[in-house]
């Protein structure tokens, strides 16, 4: 080969290498990041800009090595809590750069209906929970991290087990008799609750409490609208964490009752004062003469048998997500296992999640997500809070049962053979009120979303939802239910009910949205917001409910469960909703004018098909206003503390159709019987009247609010006033006579009213320091301002005590929801009342002229000692009646809220929540059941009762004391306080209305983060392990369980009922958070 080729291919190779090393040339950048301090920042994410996982993060120092792969030549730079940088390094092979705090608070995003804006934007009235106060203390669900966090929102868990109902008011609700629970709604899929959904995968919480918020969600949103945000996938390589915690607890509080020698002794004076001490006394517990045998005898402290064992629970999720520019994915899986602190209940609840985000063009995103949910309550500890058989009952005998086996009347095992029907072996009815509950959710959905032009973008979202719940009911031989309800010739035997209920929903929502900004141009003051929409919604309901009687005596649970046909059918139920369907259509327009005047104007049509032709159609418009008082030239030279400072104002309408299908229509139940003329299956009519003139119930909100942000975003809060009224009530008007038992109809109108303060301080924001203090107050009033045609509502009955309190609420126009109906005490008749001659002559115990006769309402004849009773009708007669009962009480508030405590100090964080609750009453029907005999004997007492503290009527020698020792009688009682226990039936009176203020300290948190310079070595991102106390201590005067309570009958007309709850529990959890 010649020397010129040679020559040429060297030339040749030698350029190819050359531009070889060119195109795999890597550029190496060294450097340091602090913070406005100077501190280094230890930690801090540096990547490659344009690439989603080249880079890492900095050392102990704040150091980092990147090598650069492509050709941006810029690092991007970022930290929680402080403000990314993206930086260029052309030309560099050594950076410093400095981070600053993050004080946007302004310009967090929050999400809205159909939509998200900035913070500052905001002209109505919401409020928020991020994720870190979601999961920074661990909780069974997301409605109980909210407790105490949002002024306006209160939040009530109703008693103490499991399953039990977190009762959220937003504003306090304006129905009556519907539900004044708030739309919840999930990823934009409306759904029953969000109990089932673990806290872990909420990202975000908004609560919007205004009708200006609210209306574009229409006929749903009169009581507020609870929009949550799950986790979705983010940007760049795959993250992993695992959060576990297990805790044990114990019941919180017991009640003592009477000991031995108190019992035998009270059991003595009520068998005297029956006249029956040889029959019902003298064969179970001796002579009189054989009482100091008792101060010795061992007691069973039922309350620590059924309530007191030790429960534990064990939960733990895992959460994986990550993705590209291109697609983001986020899965997770959650596990709750309660073993409760009542025998034989136990919850476990799992939960699957999985979020898809892809972006397949530049105009087009796709969005998928899914949510299963299964829990199962085995036991009491499911929530009953909707019947009135004896599970609502399954404290009552660990109080009222003897406290010591007594022969032939009690037993000290669960094996009671015993046939006293005034109580029964606390285990043994336990055993006989046994349930299994399955409750299985499903929700699914998908959205296409199209940029069709610049900033006008088209949304179609599809979803579809599955509630599912399988019940077994077992009624034992001790349950009040089969001694009541079946034929005569299974009345005593086992029963049991089998019911299935199953809803499906379908969602169809389009929306076109398009932002204006293109426009008017990059500098424009005017900025403008339009969206429009149409969104339909098909639910159905089905429950059927099987129920067989007549077991073998000797069948248990599963026997009845499993054998079936061993029993006797008495009746199948098999109920279908209509359809109930929701056509709307709605529109939104947001103006602002240059960052300081701001305009939102929603309106939103719905038809329902609940409602007939001529009412289906309602319309819910709002408008709201607000004022950026901080950007006007009159506030220069307040620049420096003031960040802004934001004037709102908003009117608007949300209506309410929450009314079951089927109404405007008789309705007709198939059921199967074998007592009805002989055929075993029949249509029956609904309970129901039909009324085709049904309309929209409607809320008209009113709302005033400042929102302001001082010293660099370190103090925030706002104050609100509102004014709601709800006119053309949904009522169930009683219709005595024509066969049913109520009409629904519009008619009266209500009113709330209340103010609203939330502040939060951050104190101290540096690297290894930190303080954040938060609370929040709300006060609210309501009032019935009309009731149509009727005065009151009354005949309002908890009906825990069956006829002998046929009354315990009342509604009157004028007055607030919640006012307890019952007689004022006056205290016990003393000797004096009675004239002592006219006794004696009668031989029995005669009341002076002018002293009240209770006889009628106590169900017995009055003596000394007995409860008096204050006569306050007009016209008086001598003689208490049902014309003297009164309000004796109110179930409302003054003022409700909370504050909180977070710290922090190097790897320490400390965490405090409280919440209260002033002025308030509670209705303690425990009390009265645990303090008077009604017609049943051989029950204990609570120890307010012991001897010393109530009225006795027998000496020392057991001699039943009359007219003819009166002195003695007074003399012996002239320490004493209470009255005696001694009624032929229970009595209400407002000793029994207590002031149920309090103040709790919910959770308290201390947790310890590992150096990020000791986890990165292992691969781990973050490690947190820490510890939880729950309902570490709640300062009351209450003197029942616990005065956070509403346990009785699910319903509005009778809130604040304290009888027989599952008992709340103290709480010890330890645990980790731990991340890849």
């Amino acid at each position: 080969m010649s020397g010129k080729y040679k020559n040429l291919r060297f030339a040749l190779v030698a350029a190819s290498l050359v531009m070889s090393a060119n195109g795999y040339a890597q550029t190496v950048i060294k450097g340091n990041v602090t913070d406005n301090t100077g501190e280094p920042v230890i930690g801090a994410s540096v990547i490659e800009d344009g690439t989603a996982s080249n880079g890492g993060v900095t050392d102990i120092d704040g150091n980092f090595t990147i090598t650069l792969k492509g050709n941006s030549k810029k690092i991007k730079v970022s930290y929680v809590g402080m403000k990314p940088q993206v930086v260029s390094v052309s030309g560099k092979s050594v950076i410093n750069i400095k981070l600053e705090d993050d004080n946007t608070t302004l310009n967090d995003v929050v999400v809205i209906g159909y939509g998200a804006v900035k913070k500052k934007d905001l002209t109505g009235a919401v409020a928020t929970v991020d994720n870190k106060a979601l999961t920074q203390v661990p909780v069974a669900s997301a409605s109980e991290a909210l407790t105490g966090k949002m002024p306006g929102v209160q939040i009530t868990t109703t008693e103490g087990s499991p399953d039990a109902d977190v009762k959220i008011r937003v504003r306090g609700g304006g129905s009556i008799t519907q539900s004044n629970d708030p739309l919840y709604i999930v990823d934009g899929f409306p759904v029953e609750s969000i109990s089932d959904i673990p806290a872990s995968d909420i990202e975000d919480i908004t609560v919007l409490k205004d009708a200006s918020s609210t209306a574009i969600y229409g006929s749903r949103g009169a009581n507020g609208v609870i929009l949550v945000t799950t986790k979705g996938g983010k940007e760049g390589k795959t993250s992993v964490s695992y959060n576990a915690y297990y805790s044990w607890k114990k019941i919180a509080k017991k009640l003592d009752v009477l000991g031995a020698r108190d019992y035998a002794n009270w059991q003595y004076e009520l068998a005297s004062l029956l006249n029956k001490v040889e029959d019902k006394y003298e064969p179970y517990f001796g002579s009189y003469d054989d009482l100091d045998m008792y101060d010795n005898v061992a007691t069973n402290d039922w309350q620590d048998i059924v309530y007191g064992r030790t429960g534990h629970t064990f939960n733990h999720n895992l959460n994986i997500n990550g993705g590209t520019d291109k697609m983001k994915y986020a899965f997770s899986y959650a596990r709750m296992d309660d073993k409760a602190i009542m025998q034989m209940s136990n919850f476990v609840r799992d939960n699957l999640s999985l979020k898809l985000n892809a972006k397949p063009t530049k105009t087009v995103t796709l969005d998928f997500q899914a949510r299963w949910s299964k829990t199962k309550i085995n036991g009491g500890g499911a929530n009953e809070q909707s019947s009135t058989y004896n599970t609502d009952k399954r404290l009552r005998y660990a109080i009222q049962y003897t406290p010591f086996p007594v022969a032939g009347l009690s037993t000290d095992t669960d094996d009671d053979d015993t046939t006293n029907s005034s109580f029964y072996n606390p285990v043994t009815s336990l055993k006989d009120n046994d349930q299994r509950r399955v409750r299985t959710t499903f929700n699914m959905s998908g959205a296409f979303t199209w940029e069709l032009y610049k900033n006008l973008k088209f949304k179609t979202e599809f979803g579809y939802d599955t509630y599912k719940v399988d019940t077994k009911r077992y009624y034992g031989t001790t349950a009040y239910y089969v001694q009541n309800v079946p034929s005569s010739e299974n009345q005593g035997k086992p029963a049991i009910t089998l019911t299935n209920q199953y809803r499906t929903k379908f969602r169809n929502t389009n929306t076109l949205n398009y932002d204006f900004k293109a426009l008017f141009g990059k500098n424009s003051k005017h900025s403008l917001n339009a969206l429009l929409g149409e969104e339909y919604i098909v639910t159905k309901n089905e429950t059927m409910t099987n129920t067989v009687h007549g077991f073998p005596k000797t069948f248990s649970a599963n026997d009845c469960w499993r054998l079936t046909t061993q029993g006797t059918p008495f009746q199948i139920t098999d109920f279908y909703d209509p359809n109930d369907i929701l056509n709307s259509y709605f529109g939104r327009v947001n103006y602002g004018y240059d960052d300081k005047y701001l305009l939102s104007a929603t309106a939103r049509a719905d038809g329902s098909s609940k409602f007939s032709d001529g009412n289906r159609w309602g319309f819910f418009p709002s408008v709201a206003a607000a004022w950026r008082i901080s950007s006007e030239s009159f506030m220069k030279g307040t620049e420096k503390w003031l960040d802004d400072l934001k004037l709102r104002l908003s009117y608007g309408t949300a209506g309410n159709n929450n009314i079951p299908s089927g109404l405007l229509v008789q309705e007709y139940v198939a059921n199967s019987s074998s007592w009805i003329n002989g055929y075993n299956s029949y249509l029956a009519p609904s309970k129901t009247m039909a009324n085709p003139d049904l309309k929209w119930e409607t809320t008209v909100t009113r709302n005033i609010g400042i929102d302001f942000t001082l010293f660099n975003s370190k103090l925030t809060g706002s104050i609100d006033g509102y004014w709601n009224n709800t006119k053309d009530l949904l009522i169930q008007y009683p219709v005595a006579g024509t066969g049913y038992d109520y009409q629904y109809r519009n008619m009266g109108e209500t009113r709330n009213q209340g103010l609203e303060f939330a502040l939060t301080w951050n104190a101290i924001n540096k690297k290894n320091f930190g303080l954040t203090l938060g609370a929040n107050i709300s006060f609210n009033k309501n009032k019935v301002l009309s009731l149509g045609d009727m005065e009151s509502i009354d005949n309002i009955s908890t009906q825990w005590a069956s006829s002998e309190i046929d009354q315990d609420f009342v509604i009157k126009a004028g007055e607030p929801i919640g006012q307890i109906w019952g007689y004022k005490s006056a205290g016990r008749y003393e000797v004096s009342d009675f004239d002592i001659e006219a006794s004696k002559a009668q031989g029995k115990w005669v009341l002076k002229e002018g002293i009240a006769d209770c006889s009628n309402v106590l169900g017995t004849s009055v003596r000394p000692g007995s409860m008096k009773i204050a006569e306050t009708k007009a016209e008086k007669t001598g003689t208490i009646t049902t014309a003297d009962r009164q309000v004796i009480g109110d179930t409302n508030p003054t003022h409700t809220g909370g504050f909180n405590i977070n710290a922090r100090v190097y790897g320490f964080d400390l965490t405090a929540n409280f919440n209260w609750s002033v002025g308030n009453d509670v209705y303690n029907a425990n009390a009265i059941e645990y303090t008077q005999t009604s017609k049943y004997q051989y029950r204990n007492l609570i120890d307010k009762m012991a001897g010393g503290s109530r009225w006795t009527n027998i000496d020392a020698n057991g001699n039943l004391l009359n007219w003819d020792n009166a002195e003695e009688l007074a003399a012996l009682n002239a320490n004493t306080t209470m009255w005696s226990p001694y009624t032929g039936k229970y009595v209400l009176t407002d000793a029994y209305v207590e002031d149920a203020s309090f103040l709790r300290l919910s959770t308290l948190t201390l947790g310890y983060t590992l150096p990020e310079n000791l986890t990165k070595r292992a691969g781990i991102n973050s490690l947190r392990f820490y510890v939880t106390a729950y309902n570490v201590f709640c300062i009351t005067n209450y003197s029942g369980f616990d005065p956070e309570v509403s346990a009785i009958r699910k319903t509005n007309l009778t809130p604040g009922v304290d009888y027989s709850a599952y008992p709340k529990s103290r709480q010890f959890v330890i645990g980790m958070n731990l991340n890849f």
